[in-house]
């Protein structure tokens, strides 16, 4: 009985798995297009794309800090390409690092904020948030000197810088510690 019973068990499965098997072909064969699953046949199939996202390119530029005996001292940042002016200042604003050389400090407190930059040729107008303008004493002169170097750097030895707060024009102190309502220049600092 138990052969029977195997041998039946054995007969069940052949005739099962021929059930399950892949019918083959000599070749291809046409199918009739109502035959066809939907969206198949668009001329268009919707594609799939995976973006990998694009490695940040970085450009180094001079930022300028105070030494020890607080002249203008270059140090060197990497912003991202294609590092506009707005975001040189904003590494000048970011202070100073701990991998910056020893002694190298800066005028300019962490709430000053640059609200926006513009450029025309051979002047550039920096607008800065009213913290700018609580800055007092010989630090206010130190932090404009630190601006108009970094400007420079970037925009040219010739480049005027002329200071807003809050949007509305004022004056600063250059080196000598006369107020500027003009652009000031780099050689105002040297």
């Amino acid at each position: 009985m138990r052969r029977r019973l195997g041998a039946l068990a054995v007969a069940t499965l052949a005739v099962a798995a021929t059930g399950c098997g892949i019918p083959t072909q000599s070749g291809p064969s046409t199918m009739a297009p109502s035959k066809v699953p939907f969206g198949l046949l668009n001329a268009h199939p919707p594609t799939t794309t995976t973006t990998q996202p694009k490695p940040s390119s970085y450009v180094a530029v001079q930022v300028f800090y105070l030494n020890t005996a607080n002249d203008l001292t270059a140090v060197q940042r990497f912003v991202a390409s294609p590092a506009p002016l707005t975001a040189v200042v904003g590494a000048l604003l970011e202070g100073p690092s701990s991998s910056d050389p020893q002694g190298i400090s800066t005028a300019i407190p962490s709430n000053v904020k640059v609200l926006t930059v513009t450029t025309q040729p051979g002047i550039v107008t920096i607008n800065m948030n009213a913290d700018f303008g609580a800055i007092t004493g010989n630090s206010i002169e130190l932090a404009v000197g630190q601006i108009v170097a970094t400007v420079a750097a970037d925009q040219g030895d010739n480049t005027g810088v002329l200071f807003e707060i809050n949007g509305q024009r004022t004056s600063v102190p250059i080196a000598n510690g006369s107020q500027v309502n003009g652009p000031v220049y780099l050689i105002e600092f040297l």
